[in-house]
């Protein structure tokens, strides 16, 4: 299976993976209680409810270390796979396959939480006209596997980092002066993308007069956020941010606004329990 994420080096991850957790001295408790030739099979299953994502990865972390490893994908990126459901059967060599295992485990635990989570938020929100937004706050050497997990789960990726896009916030705005010379300077700067934050319904006014591209309504209660909606009028696209919980981003996504950002998607998403079970050849 081809696996390909912009900006992510697949063969340089997994090298630097294997690395941290082998160091100098390799897996010492595989190396002395394996048989040397022994060979395993093994199946990776999950315990829960889970929106797949990662298990490309996975197998990379096993074809590494053992290039002529069976690997069998049961499942594919985006699936949705009830408990009990089958990911992945393997077959290799015993070493390999228990010395990739915790760090292939990891990555896939750690991305379909992602993506488990960031679903949950795209049904909550179903049907609304709104779109789901991850942010910045990711696990730093992560971002690019991260946001790829929350675009699996459904979501779009908002910035995918400082050089993508202006966002003036409120510190910007402290050493400018104000919102409207912050977008000013930024604007002149050439930047097509300016994305300004606002607090108060009296500040769109001036960020849009001063060339603001996206608006990002910042922890405003659903009433105010119908009041920003109707003010923009549509001439720029406005998104929710902030405090935004699953039990809220209905009400929140039903105002009107274009998008809905949650970093809780990256910042705080639960690893999913998924296991593997090795048996002897």
């Amino acid at each position: 299976m081809t696996f390909a994420v912009p900006g992510f080096d697949l063969d340089a991850f997994v090298a630097a993976t294997l690395a941290e957790d082998m160091g100098e001295g390799g897996d010492v408790t595989a190396d002395a209680v394996s048989p040397a030739g022994a060979r395993f099979a093994g199946v990776m299953a999950t315990r829960e409810d889970i929106v797949v994502a990662g298990l490309p990865i996975a197998a990379a972390f096993f074809r590494a270390l053992d290039p002529d490893a069976s690997v069998d994908m049961l499942a594919g990126e985006g699936d949705r796979v009830a408990a009990g459901g089958v990911l992945m059967r393997i077959e290799g060599q015993a070493r390999a396959l228990l010395t990739a295992e915790r760090s292939a485990l990891n990555t896939v635990q750690h991305l379909s939480g992602i993506a488990t989570l960031t679903r949950t938020y795209v049904d909550a929100m179903a049907g609304t006209g709104a779109t789901l937004l991850d942010t910045r706050k990711t696990i730093p050497g992560l971002r690019r596997l991260e946001k790829y997990a929350t675009r699996t789960g459904g979501a779009r990726n908002h910035r995918m980092g400082l050089w993508d896009a202006a966002m003036i916030k409120d510190n910007h705005v402290a050493v400018a002066g104000d919102i409207g010379a912050a977008v000013a300077r930024a604007v002149a700067a050439g930047i097509d993308a300016v994305i300004v934050e606002v607090d108060r319904i009296d500040q769109i006014a001036p960020a849009l007069a001063a060339g603001a591209t996206h608006l990002l309504l910042d922890n405003m209660p659903p009433a105010t956020l119908r009041e920003a909606v109707a003010l923009v009028d549509g001439r720029v696209p406005t998104e929710a941010s902030g405090g935004v919980r699953l039990d809220t981003i209905r009400a929140i996504a039903e105002t009107g606004v274009t998008y809905v950002s949650v970093g809780r998607l990256t910042q705080s998403a639960p690893a999913v329990d998924i296991g593997l079970d090795f048996a002897l050849l």
